[in-house]
Parts: C-alpha cells; sequence; structure tokens
C-alpha cells in the first residue's frame, strides 16, 4: 500500500491549549457565539464539540433566559460524551451536571424513553440527553410550542435533511418558525453525500457558522506529527487481502463493509470469524465480550471488540467496556460494520481500517477521526481503504469504477481539507504591495460582493468541492476527458447554481472563481528563486506576483486525482477506467461548445488543419465534435 495523500504537521499544541476558562482553542471560538439563537458549529473530530456544547448551554441557562437543554446524539454509544464533567477546575463558573435518570441513551425501549423525555418537560429538570430518535418520537407527541425557551442541540447535524421524508429534518422546520427555541447544531462536515441539502437556503440563512478546520485541529497537536491516508486495491475476497495489511501491533478499527454492498460475502459474522483465524486462534471470551485470540506469528494476547455481533445483550457489554478504556492495553482490535465512527472516543487507535468504497465524505472524515486524536503512544496516524479492483469479467464493471474514481476524489478533497487556508485577493494595476504570507493576489479575481457569498467562502468550502468532487459529470471529466476550461467555466457554476439556487449569476462567479482557485493553488507547488516566488501548477512555473484568472482557469483543478489513479492502480486497470469513461459520453453544451470552438484556430494554426473526430486525443476529437456541432445548431436555426 503506498499513501496517496501523506501530511506533516508541527505539532505546535495551540489546539491543545486552554484559557482561563479551560477552554480550547476551538471552545474559544463557538462560546464568543453563544448570544446567537441559532448556531452551526463545523469542527473535525476530536476537536472538543461536546465540551464547546456545555460551555454555551450553561452560559444560556444562566445568562439568557433558557431554561432546559436537550442534547441529541445519533447513538446510544455517543451519549457517554456528555456525561458529567467538572468545568470549574479549570475556571468556568458553572460545572456540567446533568441527572443520569434524564441520560436516555441507557439500553431500554424507545416508548418508556418517549415517556420519560415528556416527564422531563414537564420537570424543573433542565438538562436531558437522548437519541435522535427519542427526539423525533417524542416531538411527535409534545406541542412545538413546549419548546420555547429551550435550547435544542443536535450532534453530528449531517443526519439532517431537507428532504421532506426526513423527519428530524421536518422537526427543524417546524420548530424554527414555530417556537421561541435555540437550536446549536454540530458537525465534522456539513457534506451528507447525496445531493440532497442539509437545509434548505432560507434556513441555513438563519444560522450563524462557526468554522474550525482539521488543518487547525491537527497543526496544533503535542504528539501526532503525520497523517497518511492511502488504498489498497485487491482481487477476489477481501479477507484474503486482510492479511496484507492489519497489522495487530497497532491499535486499528476495522470497518467491514456494508452487507449490501459489492465488496461483502453476504455473510458479516462469517467475515469476522475469518479475520480473527487470520490473527491467529480464539482463546476465549472475557465477561465483558471482549474476544481474546492468540496471534499466530508470536502468541502475543490480542484484545478483540466485535461490534458485528447482533446479540444486544454481548453488544451492550462491548460497548460498556469500550467506553471505560483508560490503558493503551485495554484494546488492541475493534471490529465495526455501523458502529465506531460518530464521537467514538479511542484516542490509542492509530489506524482506520476501512473495506469498501465510502459515499459520503462526511462518512470518511468521521472514520478517519477514530484515529486522529492525539495520544503520547501515536506520531502518526493511518487511513487505509481497502477497494476491489474493477475486472474485465465483471458485469459490474462501470459501477466499480465510479466507486473507485469517489474513493480517489474524495483522498483528493481530504487532501486540501488537511492543508492551511489561503487568502485571495485581487492585484490591481501599479500594485507594489508586497503579498502577506498565505496570501495571493490574482489580476482579475473578483472578490465576495455578498455577506452570503462570504459565509459559502468562510463555511462551506470544503462542503462545495466535496459536491462538485462526487458530481457523476465531474466524475467522468476529471481525468482528462474534457477541457480544463470547460470544466471551470460550464460545470463547476452549473453545480454551484443547484447547490445555492439563491445566488445571482455574478456570485456565483465570485463563487466559481475561489473554488478553482483554491484547488489549483493547494495543487500547486511553491518555489522560491531568489528574490522572486514562483508556483508550479500542472506543469507550469507561474510568478506569483503574475498570476491571472484567465490563466488558472486554463488548468484542470481536479487532475491530481486521476495522476493519483494512474500511479495507484495496474496499467490493465487504468485501461478498464478509460474505456468505462469514455463509453459514458459527455453530452454538448452550447457553453462548452463556444469555449473548444474558440481554441480551433490555435489547433489549425499550430497543426494546419482542423481537429478531426477520429482523433484518438480526445480534446482534438471534442474540438470536432463542437464544430460539428455548432453547425448543427446554425441549420437549426436557420431553419427556424
Amino acid at each position: 500500500m503506498t499513501n496517496i495523500v501523506e501530511v506533516t504537521y508541527s505539532q505546535t499544541g495551540e489546539s491543545k491549549k486552554i484559557n482561563s476558562f479551560g477552554m480550547r482553542d476551538m471552545q474559544e471560538k463557538a462560546y464568543n457565539a453563544r448570544g446567537e439563537q441559532y448556531l452551526l458549529l463545523k469542527a473535525p473530530p476530536a476537536s472538543g464539540k461536546s465540551r464547546a456544547l456545555m460551555f454555551i448551554a450553561l452560559d444560556k441557562l444562566y445568562h439568557q433566559n433558557i431554561n432546559k437543554v436537550i442534547v441529541a446524539v445519533p447513538e446510544r454509544s455517543i451519549g457517554g460524551s456528555f456525561g458529567l464533567t467538572d468545568l470549574k477546575k479549570d475556571g468556568f463558573f458553572a460545572s456540567w451536571e446533568p441527572n443520569p435518570i434524564y441520560n436516555l441513551c441507557s439500553v431500554g425501549g424507545e416508548k418508556s424513553k418517549v415517556e420519560a423525555f415528556k416527564k422531563f418537560m414537564a420537570s424543573d429538570e433542565r438538562v436531558l440527553i437522548c437519541t435522535h430518535a427519542t427526539l423525533r418520537f417524542a416531538f411527535k407527541e409534545l406541542d412545538e410550542k413546549k419548546f420555547d425557551n429551550c435550547l435544542l442541540a443536535i450532534d453530528e447535524f449531517h443526519h439532517v435533511s431537507a428532504d421532506g421524508e426526513n423527519q428530524l429534518g421536518e422537526l427543524l422546520r417546524t420548530l424554527i418558525p414555530n417556537s421561541t427555541a435555540h437550536i446549536v447544531a454540530m458537525t465534522g462536515s456539513y457534506f451528507r453525500g447525496d445531493s440532497v441539502p442539509v437545509l434548505l437556503p432560507e434556513d441555513e440563512s438563519r444560522f450563524a457558522k462557526v468554522t474550525y478546520n482539521y488543518y487547525e485541529q491537527l497543526n496544533g497537536y503535542e504528539h501526532l506529527k503525520s497523517l497518511g491516508i492511502g488504498y489498497h486495491f485487491y482481487q477476489g475476497r477481501y479477507t484474503s487481502a486482510i492479511a496484507d495489511i492489519l497489522d495487530t501491533d497497532k491499535k486499528t478499527i476495522l470497518h467491514i463493509p456494508n452487507v449490501n454492498s459489492g465488496e461483502s460475502t453476504k455473510d458479516k459474522h462469517k467475515e469476522v470469524d475469518t479475520i480473527l483465524d487470520i490473527i491467529g486462534t480464539v482463546i476465549r471470551t472475557t465477561d465483558d465480550g471482549i474476544i481474546i485470540v492468540k496471534r499466530e506469528s508470536d502468541g502475543k494476547l490480542i484484545k478483540v471488540a466485535d461490534l458485528v455481533n447482533d446479540d444486544q445483550k454481548t453488544r451492550d457489554k462491548v460497548v460498556s467496556y469500550l467506553r471505560n478504556i483508560k490503558s493503551m492495553d485495554d484494546m488492541d482490535l475493534i471490529i465495526a460494520l455501523g458502529m465506531a465512527k460518530e464521537g467514538f472516543d479511542w484516542p490509542f487507535c492509530e489506524h482506520a481500517l476501512t473495506v469498501g468504497y465510502r459515499s459520503s465524505l462526511t462518512e470518511i472524515i468521521q472514520i478517519i477521526g477514530r484515529a486522529t486524536r492525539d495520544s503520547d503512544n501515536k506520531t502518526h496516524a493511518q487511513f487505509t481503504n481497502l477497494i476491489a479492483q474493477p475486472d474485465a469479467q465483471d458485469l459490474e464493471v462501470k459501477l466499480s469504477v465510479n466507486n473507485m474514481l469517489k474513493a480517489i476524489t474524495a483522498s483528493l478533497l481530504m487532501e486540501q481539507v488537511l492543508a492551511p487556508n489561503f487568502k485571495f485577493k485581487p492585484r490591481f494595476e501599479n500594485d507594489t504591495e508586497p503579498q502577506k504570507k498565505g496570501e495571493f493576489k490574482i489580476r482579475g479575481f473578483k472578490p465576495a460582493s455578498s455577506k452570503r457569498v462570504e459565509n459559502i467562502l468562510e463555511s462551506d468550502l470544503n462542503d462545495l468541492k466535496a459536491t462538485i468532487l462526487q458530481d457523476d459529470v465531474m466524475i467522468k471529466a476529471i481525468p482528462g476527458n474534457l477541457d480544463a476550461e470547460v470544466i471551470n467555466r460550464v460545470l463547476i457554476p452549473k453545480i454551484i447554481k443547484v447547490k445555492y439556487p439563491d445566488l445571482s449569476d455574478a456570485e456565483v462567479e465570485e463563487v466559481r472563481q475561489y473554488v478553482v482557485v483554491d484547488s489549483v493553488i493547494k495543487n500547486g507547488q511553491i518555489i522560491e528563486s531568489g528574490d522572486k516566488k514562483f508556483i508550479k501548477m500542472a506543469d507550469k512555473f507561474v510568478n506569483i506576483d503574475e498570476l491571472h484568472i484567465d490563466l488558472i482557469d486554463q488548468i484542470n483543478p481536479f487532475q491530481r486525482a486521476f495522476e493519483i489513479l494512474s500511479k495507484s492502480v495496474t496499467t490493465h486497470v487504468l485501461k478498464l477506467i478509460q474505456e468505462s469513461i469514455e463509453a459514458t459520453r459527455i453530452e454538448m453544451t452550447p457553453e462548452e461548445a463556444v469555449i473548444l470552438y474558440k481554441k480551433i484556430p490555435t489547433f489549425q494554426s499550430e497543426h494546419g488543419r482542423l481537429p478531426n473526430v477520429e482523433s484518438q486525443d480526445f480534446n482534438e476529437k471534442r474540438m470536432a465534435e463542437a464544430l460539428i456541432y455548432l453547425n448543427k445548431l446554425r441549420r437549426e436555426k436557420g431553419n427556424g
């Protein structure tokens, strides 16, 4: 396995330092926005969102006329993150002291939890913790006015959707206009992985946003120095490749594939047994449900937690054990299917090993986050994705190819998520002011002209890139199958318009330019030569002082994704991918045709002929198709 993303950090310790109230960097930023009625907190795993909520909630209870706090989490195991916490010892004015009776993330039936929820709303108790499901069921039995002067905190907010069938989304759409409730929404990523937005634009615009990025978090750690993201391709069954990639000397969370996926053998329990057999011999199972395996190679005893087991009693014991891990020696390997992704805290974890393509960037970020806690037992964290290679005989080769491309493009986005942010400004004539560190001045660049655009660029940029990178048309275009200008000036603005239908054409262009510039610059390489700086973009070296938006638009911002593929897979598989992409021909649009038509005179001058539609060069072929397409349009117009 070769890492396609390898990032090294400075270990500044900044993200873990605490202020006079006991708040870390991100928590202080969030607390500064505590007066907002609707607050969206976007911060990576392990940044301390749970405690940030405690600080905000206590201020609202004591100083903002809020009577009750309801914390909703997606699954019971995450409820422990909001348990009793002594905040006074570090300087805060109060501690987080929920009554255990109203922590409804315990074992029990949903009906009794709904009754407990209703009892809480009628009582003098001030804090309740429950699952998203309990909140949804209880809300159906309560008038929305009951939530007046309540704070509703929704953890892992990406579970909400603007889809009319999404009950959590419907709850919010009812609550916002019909009550005085305050809402704090928390998530590691706002990108769901489907085409449905989390909130409708008019609802989203009500939320103040606090964003703390992955780079700020990881660069500010004490112990963790580097993070690697890699892909390992296998043929046959994935269990045959596990032995090559699973290192039981590293604390590992292994997520096996969903039973409905192509990678699954359809027998999840047998898959777990096979993995255990690969490690060694099962010796016993402890009273806590932990499996002890004697390693084949040297006899070392490996502690394994099986979260795939369907027996609820056994699983509850295992989850309880995992919640109370105190030592590095308490656990070696966790095997999971749907659990241990969001909010699961095992700081000692070094390796997140995932089988099969994950459709959602949010899910990838959550899984990687299991290994990126700062802990003195590790300096490196690793995410590895086991993916099935497409086979020529496979009837689902197109699906397999598409999944692989999506996985690679998600990794490309992760590389950008993990890098420092740059600032871009327009460069005007006679501008002699030197560029500041991390700042780029670009001729022809359009700055944000509205608060709406500013919010998108400050808080939504990575989520927008995720939407672009996982668009079906874009995935086919990324490997050089479309002219870069067509990608940048036709495809990307179309996606932006769909995602943000409230933007004007001018605002769409501002967002488009920022997305393209940010992607190209982050994928570039900055080189200093004497007193001048150059950036290598694609194969061009450009003086930083001479950057122009027209030049940047001629570069495919996501070309590196296909370069990664080229290095990561065999020639045979790469040929299958290229053939599959070419077979799904992209239809011509007037916008693309106009851009390509303008390039034909240059081509004719260089080659002494018009582009040939039978050419093996895709761009030449596409120019020829543009000429045919435009001629067809002219004929149709003439006949009209």
